[in-house]
């Protein structure tokens, strides 16, 4: 393996000892952020975060934005996470010197723009690019948005709240209907309430399904752009949706928080 390949995984692009006390460590230099699941266990620090280096990593490595030293000794990316002094934050790599590892790399640490550990790159690089035309991450209240209802709760049962999960299928589908029609409502009235997420190489769109009461939300039900029109087919819980979202930016608090 030579200083240049770039595996989709950041596990094979880089030995990672300690993952939890790197997750600690980039938590406590990024600027103050949420990074737990409300819902879903998890035996590990900060899921969110964890989920969200990875991912940017794979969409890094597609992009090829990975910089390299002339020796090919160093190696760094850009994380797109920030100081609270608007720094942004850099992942640094070392030459992996053990034979024991396939892995060219082996994490070194974070560096801040500015620090004098980043000028052993020329240049350093720019972050994760997730969408060329800003329209797609406003959700167009004129299209039409085709539903599969009866595949949103077949699919999906597990998903729902406990207090739904032993209720039938028709009477569940008359539920999210009804929870549909007040999420596009809503989203006239504001158009922050439609979050965009990044999943397979698209962004999607997401929005509040209240099952239970108009004040909080349960599910979120992914939408489909399909040029001409919308398409939903399948719903999400909340914590995997910020895991999505994430991605290409910290959601807007109005219903969708971890």
């Amino acid at each position: 393996m030579d200083a240049y390949h770039l595996p989709d995984d950041l596990f094979e692009f880089a030995m990672i000892p300690r993952v939890d006390e790197v997750i600690e460590k980039i938590a406590g230099i990024a600027e103050p952020e949420d990074w737990d699941y409300q819902e879903t266990p998890s035996s590990r620090p900060h899921p969110i975060l964890n989920n969200y280096l990875r991912y940017t990593y794979k969409k890094i490595a597609q992009e090829k934005k990975v910089s390299v030293t002339k020796d090919e000794e160093w190696a760094c990316w850009n994380t797109g996470l920030v100081t609270d002094h608007q720094e942004q934050i850099y992942m640094v790599f070392s030459k992996n010197k053990s034979d024991k590892f396939p892995q060219y790399w082996h994490h070194y640490g974070f560096v801040r723009e500015g620090e004098q550990q980043s000028n052993r790159f020329d240049q350093l690089p720019e972050m994760a690019h997730y969408f060329d035309d800003p329209s797609k991450l406003v959700f167009d209240t004129h299209k039409e948005v085709r539903k599969n209802t009866k595949h949103i709760v077949s699919d999906n049962r597990e998903r729902f709240p406990d207090m739904f999960k032993g209720r039938d299928q028709y009477h569940l589908e008359i539920v999210i209907e009804g929870s549909f029609k007040s999420a596009i409502e809503r989203v006239k009235r504001n158009y922050k309430t439609a979050i965009p997420q990044y999943y397979n190489g698209a962004i999607q769109m997401l929005l509040p399904l209240c099952l239970d009461t108009p004040q909080r939300a349960d599910l979120a039900l992914v939408v489909e752009d399909f040029e001409s029109f919308y398409r939903a087919s399948t719903c999400l819980t909340l914590d995997m949706a910020y895991n999505n979202a994430r991605q290409i930016a910290r959601p807007d608090r109005d219903w969708l928080q971890p």
